[in-house]
C-alpha cells in the first residue's frame, strides 16, 4: 500500500533525526505538546463528538462507547501523561554493562531506541498521545493505525502533536497516523518490515490474534485480559467486596477489569449474597455456577464459555471454589496471564498465589485496575504485554528500547 510505504520512509528519516537529539530537547517537545493539547482541547472534543455519533449509529454502546469518549478530564490526563514522561529518566544511552577482557578490549552494552515502532489499536483515542510520548522520549519514530470508530479524535490529536514537533524544530513525521482504517491498511502495516522494527497490537482478542499470526514485523503481544479476583476464606468481607466491585466497575471496558470472581467455599454462604448484591446495585449482570445460583437466585446460570470470556462490559462470572488450589487451577485453565488478584489475610496463601500464579501482574489485597503504566509510575504505557520475551506487564520507556554492544580497542587484531 503506497500510503504505508511513504509513511515508512518518512518515519525512518525521522528516527535517524531522533537518535541525535538530547533528552532536554525531547522533554521540551513533550511539555509543549501537553500545553497544546490543553489549549486546543475544544478541537479534540468536537472531533470526539463526531466519533461518538458515528459509533452510536453503528450500534456501539455501553463500556465500549466509554472507551471512545474523550472529555476535558481525559484530555487533561493525556497532557499530564506527557508531562510525567518528560520528568522520567531517559533510558537511551544508559550503559548496562562495561567489562575489560583479558586481551584489553573493553566491551559494554548500551541502551538504544528500537527505531520505528508501529501500533495498531482499537477504540481508545488516548493511546495516540500515550504512544507519541513514550516513543518520542525513547527516540523512536512511530506510525499509528487506530480503529475507524476513533478516526476523528485521532486525527485531531495527531494534528496537535505534529504541530508541537514542528514548533520545536523536530520532523512532524516522528509521529504519523494511518488515516485509511480498512482491513487492507492493517494487513499492509503487518508486512512493513522494511521500515518497522516493532509492531504492537492493542485491542480485542481478534485483532491481537490476527497480528501475531500474520505479521512479518516482530510483534509484542498485548494480551486479552480475562482477569480474576479470588476471595479467600480469611479475607475481610468488606475488603473483598470493595476490591471486587472496583475491579469490575471502575472502567469495565478495559483489559485490567476483572471478569471472574472466585469465592472460597467456606465463606460462600455469607459472602456470595453480599458481594453479588453490591455488584448488582452497580449495574453488573451476574453469571454464576450452581452454588452461586442457590445463594443468589438472580444470577444467570454460567456456561463454560463464561469462564473464558473477556466481557469488557457490566457482566461478571462468579464461581465458588473449594480452596486456594482450586482457585489457582481455574485461573491456570481460563486466565490470559494478564492480572490476577487474591484477597486474603493468610500470609502463606498470599505468597503461594504470588509465586505460583502465572500472570504479568499478581496482586494481594488490591484492585486489578492498578495494572496501568500511569499507576506504575511510567507516565503512560504503550500496552500491557502478557508474553515473557523482552517485555512483560505495563510497557513503559525501557520496554521500547533495545541495546547494542559497544567495543573499545587500541589497535586490536584477532590472531
Amino acid at each position: 500500500m503506497e500510503e504505508l510505504e511513504i509513511k515508512g520512509q518518512k518515519a525512518r528519516k525521522a528516527a535517524n533525526f531522533l537518535i541525535r537529539v538530547s533528552t532536554g530537547d525531547k522533554n521540551n517537545v513533550l511539555n509543549h505538546a501537553a500545553d497544546l493539547l490543553e489549549k486546543h482541547a475544544a478541537d479534540i472534543l468536537e472531533a470526539s463528538k463526531k466519533a461518538l455519533a458515528d459509533a452510536e449509529e453503528n450500534g456501539v454502546k455501553g463500556a465500549l462507547l466509554d472507551r471512545l469518549t474523550l472529555n476535558e478530564d481525559r484530555i487533561g490526563g493525556m497532557a499530564d501523561g506527557l508531562r510525567q514522561i518528560a520528568q522520567l529518566d531517559d533510558p537511551v544511552g544508559e550503559v548496562l554493562t562495561m567489562k575489560k577482557r583479558p586481551n584489553g578490549l573493553v566491551i559494554g552494552q548500551k541502551r538504544v531506541p528500537m527505531g520505528v515502532i508501529g501500533i495498531i489499536y482499537e477504540a481508545r483515542p488516548n493511546v495516540t498521545a500515550d504512544a507519541f510520548g513514550l516513543c518520542l522520549k525513547t527516540g523512536n519514530a512511530t506510525i499509528l493505525r487506530g480503529g475507524k470508530e476513533a478516526i476523528h479524535s485521532n486525527m485531531a490529536t495527531i494534528n496537535i502533536l505534529q504541530n508541537a514537533l514542528a514548533d520545536s524544530g523536530f520532523p512532524a513525521e516522528a509521529v504519523q497516523l494511518v488515516e485509511n482504517t480498512t482491513r487492507e491498511s492493517a494487513v499492509a502495516m503487518m508486512k512493513l518490515n522494511k521500515y518497522l522494527d516493532l509492531l504492537i497490537p492493542r485491542g480485542g482478542a481478534g485483532l491481537i490474534k490476527t497480528v501475531v499470526e500474520n505479521s512479518s514485523v516482530p510483534v509484542i503481544e498485548t494480551g486479552v485480559g480475562n482477569c480474576h479476583v479470588f476471595v479467600d476464606e480469611s479475607a475481610d468481607p468488606e475488603m473483598g467486596t470493595s476490591i471486587t466491585v472496583n475491579s469490575k466497575i471502575h472502567r469495565p471496558g478495559v483489559c485490567n477489569a476483572a471478569e471472574t470472581l472466585l469465592i472460597h467455599r467456606k465463606i460462600a454462604d455469607t459472602f456470595v449474597p453480599e458481594v453479588c448484591q453490591a455488584l448488582k446495585e452497580n449495574g453488573v449482570e451476574l453469571r454464576g455456577d450452581e452454588t452461586v445460583k442457590k445463594l443468589f437466585p438472580e444470577a444467570i446460570p454460567a456456561t463454560e464459555e463464561d469462564w473464558a470470556t473477556e466481557y469488557l462490559d457490566y457482566i461478571m462470572a462468579v464461581k465458588v471454589v473449594d480452596d486456594l488450589e482450586d482457585a489457582m487451577r481455574h485461573i491456570d485453565k481460563y486466565g490470559t496471564k494478564h492480572t490476577e488478584v487474591i484477597v486474603t489475610e493468610n500470609y502463606s496463601n498470599s505468597q503461594r498465589f504470588l509465586e505460583e500464579v502465572d500472570a504479568a501482574a499478581v496482586y494481594v489485597n488490591a484492585s486489578s485496575r492498578f495494572t496501568d503504566g500511569m499507576e506504575f509510575g511510567f507516565g503512560a504505557e504503550i500496552g500491557i504485554s502478557t508474553q515473557k520475551l523482552h517485555a512483560r506487564g505495563p510497557m513503559g520507556l525501557r520496554e521500547l528500547t533495545s541495546y547494542k554492544y559497544v567495543v573499545y580497542g587500541n589497535g586490536h587484531i584477532r590472531n
